[in-house]
C-alpha cells in the first residue's frame, strides 16, 4: 500500500510539473503538492527520456541555451510532432559520436535543417541514405535578407524625410503582392521609381516568392533556373551571392518539394524553450534543462 501511495504521489508530482511548465510557473507544482522546489528538481532528476531509435524523418536544428555551451541542438519528427532529443552541442564530433549509437540509422529517409553547412556534412556521413531537405523559410530568408541590404543602402542616398518614409513602409515592400490594395500597389511602384537597383531587388525577391510556391519539382527546377538567369541578368552583387549559395545547395532545396517537410514544428519548440528559458531567467544545469524540455513538450 506503501508504495502504491508512493507511486500515485510521484505521478500527481510529475503531472503537476507538466502543467506547471506548460504555464511557464515552477511555483505551481511545489504549491499544489506541498512539497519544496528542491524535492521538485530531485524527483525531475529521475526521470529518463532516452531515445532507442531513430524514426524515418528527422529534423534538427540548433537553438541558444547557454547551458554548458552557448548552443544546444533540438531534434524532432516533424511529421509526428514529436521532440526526440535535445544535445549538448552542436560540434560535428559531438553529433557523429552521438548518432554512431543508433543502429538503425539506415532506416532514416529525410532530414530536415536550415542551410548549416555543419549540419549537412553531419547528416552526409552519418545518414548516407537519407535525403537532405532545406527548410523553405530559411532558404526564402536569404533571399529577403539581400533585398533588405538593398533597401537600406538605397534609404542612405536619400534625405531625412524621405528616408523615414521608406522605413516605415518597409512592411508593404516585403509584403505579397497579391496581398496588396489598390492604394498600397501604387504607394509601392512610387517607391521603386526611385531606384532602379531596389525596382530589381523587389522584382527578383517577389519572383523568388512565386518559385517557393510551386506545386511539384519539374515546375520548381524550372522557376529556379529562371530566377538563377534573371538575377545573372543584374548587377547586384548581393543577389550573385544568393545564387553561389543556392546552386551549392540546389539539391537539398529541391527535396522540399518533393516531400513537403518543414523545419516548422522544430522552430515552434525552439520559441517554446526560449521562453522556458527566460521565465527561469536562464538554466546553467543542461541534465535538468534537457529533462524541463522533454517533459514539456511529450504533453
Amino acid at each position: 500500500k506503501l508504495q502504491k501511495l508512493q507511486l500515485k504521489f510521484l505521478i500527481l508530482v510529475l503531472s503537476q510539473i507538466q502543467v506547471g511548465l506548460n504555464r511557464y510557473m515552477w511555483f505551481t507544482t511545489y504549491e499544489s503538492c506541498n512539497i519544496s522546489p528542491s524535492s521538485v528538481a530531485r524527483i525531475i532528476d529521475h526521470v529518463n527520456y532516452d531515445l532507442n531509435s531513430l524514426p524515418e524523418i528527422l529534423s534538427i536544428d540548433e537553438f541558444k541555451g547557454n547551458a554548458g555551451r552557448k548552443f544546444q541542438c533540438i531534434l524532432t519528427n516533424p511529421k509526428k510532432h514529436e521532440v526526440l532529443d535535445i544535445l549538448p552541442e552542436r560540434t560535428i564530433e559531438s553529433l557523429s559520436a552521438y548518432f554512431a549509437t543508433f543502429n538503425n540509422r539506415n532506416n532514416v529517409k529525410y532530414i530536415v535543417m536550415d542551410m548549416s553547412s555543419l549540419f549537412r556534412s553531419m547528416a552526409k556521413s552519418c545518414f548516407p541514405n537519407a535525403e537532405i531537405i532545406a527548410d523553405k523559410y530559411h532558404v526564402y530568408r536569404q533571399v529577403q535578407w539581400a533585398f533588405e541590404d538593398i533597401r537600406k543602402q538605397v534609404q542612405k542616398e536619400f534625405g531625412t524625410k524621405r528616408r523615414k518614409y521608406f522605413k516605415r513602409s518597409r512592411t508593404l515592400l516585403l509584403k505579397g503582392r497579391e496581398k496588396l490594395t489598390e492604394d498600397e500597389l501604387q504607394q509601392v511602384s512610387l517607391m521603386l521609381q526611385l531606384s532602379k537597383p531596389l525596382a530589381q531587388s523587389y522584382y527578383l525577391m517577389h519572383e523568388f516568392r512565386e518559385f517557393m510556391k510551386s506545386k511539384d519539382l519539374i515546375t520548381a527546377r524550372k522557376k529556379l533556373g529562371d530566377w538563377f538567369m534573371h538575377v545573372g541578368a543584374t548587377d547586384l552583387t548581393r543577389f550573385h551571392k544568393c545564387v553561389e549559395t543556392f546552386s551549392s545547395w540546389q539539391e537539398e532545396i529541391l527535396n522540399a518539394f518533393n516531400t513537403g517537410l518543414t523545419n516548422g514544428y522544430t522552430e515552434g519548440c525552439n520559441n517554446k524553450i526560449k521562453v522556458l528559458k527566460r521565465n527561469a531567467y536562464g538554466v546553467r544545469n543542461f541534465p535538468r534543462f534537457r529533462k524541463r524540455i522533454m517533459h514539456v513538450m511529450s504533453a
